[in-house]
């Protein structure tokens, strides 16, 4: 690993402090492993309550057998970027402020030399451990973000010692919570959760290197209701020949630092059929009451409600529309939606059905599942369908760069790539896949030499916006058409009427 000095100053991009990488056996005896360890790894997710992650191990000293390590051992360690003082630019895992993760198993173990075995301990931090160990059995009233927060506390839950960062829910319920693991009750309560601020539906509840969050995605592209997140970092793919008004620093590390090393794109929004068939563009939602054996019909049109909630590269308003990720363009110019003179992908709500019972999980009161009206609660369900799919199915972009302690998941970033064009010399940026992204998945990578992140970034919105090309369709116009010049060519067919 890096030196064992602390350092005050970095020396180059991807440079590391790590002074010590201990492991606290059953006894309580503590072991430095830094000098085995090949590769260290912790991963965060907005998809995940904890952090868990992995230590690869080259074993010349029979440690495993010394130390009887079976899987209830501690890990600590201390990782930050040189120079950083603040405790939300390190990665502090130490026993001293009661965060060391927890091992819970060995894998992988082989001999690679005579009395040379490696094997990797997977471990997570205290929180993973403890939902698997607890059940939730009780009710609560009130508002959403208090009940997850008492869960967190809770020294029969969860019991964190935590910073949890909460975004205000609007929303207050009755909720029976039967007999969960915490973070299933927690997950449950996250799915119901309105942000006070904004038109949102759903929160995440996940862990980072710096604490807890519990956040919709709006809050983690706008500040305030309305402000646009500043970004953690831009990151640039080389060459670096976009015309704008930005300027790299001259200092060599800084540069690097915000030079990528490789990207991909491994999704990509513009998977009609998926989304089609998942309710991303349109959906319809059933609600029914088991008291007064009613039910309400509501439709989700992507299109329509695309300008009332916040996304990553415009804050909602007037002219978002131009800047969702889908085209408004007719899909089908045959098909005429039976409501509207159009036939975009948002206009088939039939594509999903849900039935949904508002008082699931609810006391004996009238109000849906989000403690609000049913006709609302209905909407809500829809829009929240919609709304995750388009986070876990947005275009996501896959970057490898130098490690940075300070970056979490959550996180904005810039990402500023060329058009792959060759009418394009000067490098002008790529209007779809540049602009902002939110840091939904991170792997920290530290190997004795380097520090390397890899990070996973969703985008559901595009900087420059679609051109509109529909035009209205008369209902049945083409459809009659079609049939006409079908008769007139094959005749009338066998067995019409």
């Amino acid at each position: 690993m890096a030196n064992n000095t602390v350092q005050d100053h970095i020396e180059f991009a991807g440079d590391y402090d790590c002074k010590h990488i201990f492991l606290h056996d059953h006894t309580g005896d503590i072991t430095d492993i830094k000098n085995m360890v090949d590769e260290l790894n912790i991963y965060e997710s907005i998809y995940k309550n904890a952090l868990t992650g992995s230590v690869v191990i080259t074993d010349a000293q029979n440690l495993i057998a010394k130390l009887d390590i079976h899987g209830v051992e501690r890990i600590s360690f201390v990782v930050k970027t040189p120079g950083a003082s603040g405790n939300r630019d390190i990665i502090n895992a130490s026993a001293e402020n009661g965060h060391p993760f927890h091992i819970y198993k060995i894998t992988d173990r082989v001999q690679t030399a005579p009395g040379t075995l490696r094997y990797i301990l997977h471990f997570g931090s205290r929180e993973f451990m403890r939902n698997i160990r607890t059940k939730v059995s009780q009710a609560y009233d009130g508002r959403l973000d208090r009940a997850v927060y008492a869960m967190f506390l809770d020294e029969n839950y969860l019991d964190s010692k935590k910073t949890l960062t909460f975004e205000p829910c609007g929303n207050s319920d009755k909720i029976t919570i039967p007999n969960m693991r915490p973070f299933d009750a927690i997950n449950m309560i996250s799915k119901k959760a309105l942000p006070e601020k904004s038109n949102g539906v759903g929160y995440y509840f996940y862990e980072t290197t710096k604490g807890y969050h519990f956040r919709s995605w709006e809050n983690m592209c706008v500040s305030n209701g309305s402000n646009k997140r500043p970004t953690k970092q831009e990151f640039y793919y080389a060459p670096i020949n976009i015309k704008d008004d930005t300027t790299i620093d001259d200092d060599k590390v800084e540069y690097d630092y915000r030079l990528v090393d490789s990207y991909e794109f491994i999704n990509n929004f513009h998977d009609t059929a998926a989304n089609t068939a998942l309710g991303t563009y349109g959906n319809k939602v059933i609600s029914y009451n088991f008291f007064d054996k009613s039910f309400v019909e509501n439709e989700y049109n992507y299109h329509t409600q695309f300008p009332l909630t916040e996304h990553t590269d415009n804050t909602g308003g007037r002219g978002s529309l131009q800047k969702s990720a889908v085209s408004e363009s007719n899909v089908d110019e045959n098909i005429v939606n039976q409501r509207r003179q159009s036939s975009r992908v948002s206009d088939y709500p039939e594509s999903r059905v849900s039935l949904h019972p508002t008082t699931q999980f609810t006391h004996n009161t009238p109000e849906g599942s989000f403690g609000i009206d049913v006709l609302e609660d209905g909407r809500k369900l829809g829009q929240e369908i919609s709304q995750r799919n388009q986070v876990m199915n947005s275009t996501t972009l896959k970057l490898t760069v130098k490690g940075q302690s300070y970056i979490e998941a959550g996180d904005v970033i810039e990402f500023k790539m060329r058009a792959v064009d060759e009418k394009n010399p000067d490098g002008e940026e790529d209007p779809q896949f540049s602009g902002r992204y939110i840091i939904t998945k991170v792997r920290h990578k530290i190997n004795p030499t380097r520090y390397d992140m890899i990070l996973e970034c969703s985008k559901d919105s595009v900087k420059t916006g679609y051109i509109r090309s529909y035009k209205k369709i008369e209902k049945n116009k083409n459809i009659a058409t079609l049939r006409d010049a079908y008769i007139e060519e094959q005749g009338e067919p066998y067995g019409s009427l």
